[in-house]
């Protein structure tokens, strides 16, 4: 008894140890892609890849490594090793949500809109992804891409949805409820927008607000704040191409 109680004593001892290792390797593992991520929004792209090396040298086929792997790639301009680096990513994690994300991502800087829009409606159906809102936004990007504008205005609405309202969201959303010709909606939406930029000294006019606003007035009549914007884009961004845009419509006695 004293010999089976002192081998089953060893056994855990040597168990716990080996689960503690492998604890403190994942740790470790995080920990990496972590700083490896942080440098890569630096544009830190050599401090990255020392992280990341270190990363998968401790676990060649963690998913979050693998995924950081394909940013640093594509940052150095292999986007053949970037691909395969996502894809790897995807093969060990099929869920892993932000992997996915980087690899819409880089279909979409690759114009390969379709393929874009399937991963980040993948990416879409993870309701436990704490950035959901950015998803359908980039779904909607995509959608449009495609030439698909009612999926689009429905990614763009759950964006919105789930942002609670913010700025490129709600633009985005207009613009396209502008483009479809719902234009209630899409002055619902855009005075949401500016009463936000009201609010926030931050947010600033763009040219695609600017135009999108003019569109919006000047459906209803309301030539005074149709003028107003559109002085705005002609002092401010005079070689835009929605300010081309306007110019085209003044023009025509639109």
């Amino acid at each position: 008894m004293v010999l089976l109680a002192m081998f089953v004593t060893g056994c855990v001892t040597k168990t716990d140890s080996r689960f503690a290792r492998e604890a403190d390797r994942e740790k470790a593992v995080k920990n990496y892609v972590q700083l490896a991520t942080a440098y890569i929004g630096q544009d830190n792209i050599e401090r990255a890849r020392h992280h990341l090396d270190r990363a998968l040298e401790l676990s060649p086929e963690h998913p979050g490594a693998l995924a950081a792997m394909g940013l640093v790639y594509r940052s150095e301009g292999e986007p053949e090793l970037a691909e395969r680096s996502f894809k790897d990513a995807l093969d060990n994690d099929p869920g892993y949500t932000r992997g996915r994300v980087y690899y819409g991502a880089f279909l979409y800087g690759q114009r390969r809109f379709e393929e874009a829009r399937d991963q980040f409606l993948a990416a879409s159906r993870d309701t436990e992804y704490g950035e959901r809102a950015s998803v359908f936004f980039n779904l909607g990007l995509a959608e449009e891409r495609v030439g698909d504008l009612e999926g689009a205005i429905t990614a763009y609405r759950r964006a919105v949805e789930l942002s609670r309202g913010d700025a490129r969201s709600l633009l985005a959303l207009s613009r396209t409820l502008v483009e479809s010709g719902n234009y209630q909606a899409a002055s619902r939406h855009y005075s949401r927008l500016t009463t936000l930029m009201e609010r926030n000294q931050n947010l600033r006019h763009s040219p695609e607000s600017l135009y999108t606003g003019i569109r919006i007035a000047h459906h209803f009549g309301d030539q005074n704040l149709a003028s107003s914007l559109g002085l705005q884009l002609k002092n401010n961004f005079p070689n835009s191409v929605e300010y081309q845009q306007y110019r085209v419509m003044t023009s025509n006695g639109q």
